[in-house]
């Protein structure tokens, strides 16, 4: 419960901090946006005052050389000087051969009459003139500079977000791994005392076939337990005839299940090898041959056939159930997704876990067709 108030107030002082920089940010960038503006205002009204130095000055002979200096030190901010009647008389800092097209000088002198208050050039109130100007190239660049900030603050929380959802994902795994091997653990208890009791019952004078029965589940029961010891940890592979580990759990549930489902095993060989681990190997089997008696609602055909390829060992399984939509093949493997009533959509999840990660196979919807039936495919490795 620490763990989790802990994580919480972090996430609410992160958010709460990055709020605060991200203002500052804004704030800074905005004044400095201002000053930078102004400042670019005042370059171009000392050029203005240049401007009017050199039209007023009547004398041929005075010394120009620093209003012309100004004008010419203005290397960055694009502006076009136009008289009283709106013709354009001169422009600086303007592509040359754009500028050859009246048409592009109109419409860039449109966006600096919309971008900036004109500055009037005027001598004694005779012969005006007014500069207009576009904000300079660095400055228009600054205006995206919060934006660029503002991105990669969100990647940053992204990134812890995604951090701490790991490891609360892997906190849950931890947490179910553990009841895991705890159920089994407290399954083992019960199931060698009933071990013992079959033991007593084969020396009384029971019907054998009842005992029979009754060891088989408890060999089942056993069978489960291992099977949940098993997670989260690596399993150990050896190599098992796939045929025989297949048959048995085929056998087992065609036993316990309805009398109208008709099964049918066929297999190419009798031994087919490859490394597996026949407990977790044998629940993907069974996880399926449910979900398939279940699709079929305890009524129709299902087909398990082994065969081989160049490399692979071939598994499929195919019933004549309800079907599943072409986009469902991948979603049906997720943990969680079910379309049943009851259950928590784990089986066909866990049995992709086991054969891709495990044992390094393939396993997928071959095909399907909506109240037609469904067969699945289990690629391993063989040997």
């Amino acid at each position: 419960m620490n763990f989790f108030k802990n994580n919480l107030l972090f996430r609410a002082i992160a958010l709460f901090t990055s709020i605060i920089i991200v203002s500052l940010i804004l704030w800074n960038t905005y004044t400095f946006f201002q000053k930078f503006k102004n400042e670019e205002r005042i370059k171009m009204e000392i050029l203005a005052a240049a401007q009017k130095e050199i039209a007023s000055n009547t004398d041929l002979n005075a010394n120009v050389d620093l209003p012309l200096k100004i004008i010419e030190n203005n290397n960055n901010i694009p502006m076009i000087l136009v008289n009283e009647k709106g013709t354009i008389e001169y422009y600086q800092n303007i592509d040359t051969v754009e500028a050859k097209k009246p048409a592009y000088l109109e419409g860039l002198l449109t966006l600096m009459k919309a971008e900036n208050e004109p500055i009037e050039v005027s001598y004694k109130g005779k012969n005006k003139q007014f500069i207009y100007y576009r904000n300079s190239n660095l400055l228009n660049k600054l205006t995206y500079y919060p934006i660029a900030l503002i991105l990669i603050l969100l990647l940053f929380l992204t990134v812890i977000y995604l951090f701490f959802n790991a490891n609360k994902i892997a906190e849950t795994n931890k947490l179910w791994t553990g009841m895991a091997k705890e159920t089994a653990h407290q399954i083992g208890t019960p199931l060698s005392s009933l071990l013992g009791w079959i033991a007593i019952l084969k020396t009384e004078k029971v019907n054998a076939s009842y005992v029979t029965e009754i060891e088989k589940d408890v060999h089942r029961l056993n069978a489960i337990a291992n099977r949940f010891s098993k997670i989260g940890s690596v399993p150990t592979l050896k190599k098992e005839n796939i045929v025989t580990t297949t048959k048995q759990v085929f056998d087992y549930i065609a036993s316990k299940s309805s009398k109208q489902i008709s099964f049918f095993f066929n297999a190419k060989e009798d031994e087919i090898y490859a490394n597996i681990n026949g407990e977790l190997f044998g629940w993907v089997i069974e996880n399926i041959i449910k979900n398939a008696i279940d699709a079929m609602l305890g009524k129709g055909t299902l087909t398990v056939e082994i065969t081989t390829g160049s490399k692979n060992v071939i598994i499929t399984i195919s019933d004549s159930g309800k079907g599943i939509l072409k986009k469902q093949y991948k979603q049906i493997f997720k943990p969680g997704y079910t379309t049943k009533k009851r259950g928590w959509g784990l089986g066909l999840s866990l049995s992709k876990r086991i054969i891709s990660n495990y044992h390094k196979g393939k396993i997928a919807v071959k095909k399907s067709e909506i109240n037609k039936g469904t067969t699945f495919e289990i690629l391993l490795n063989k040997i």
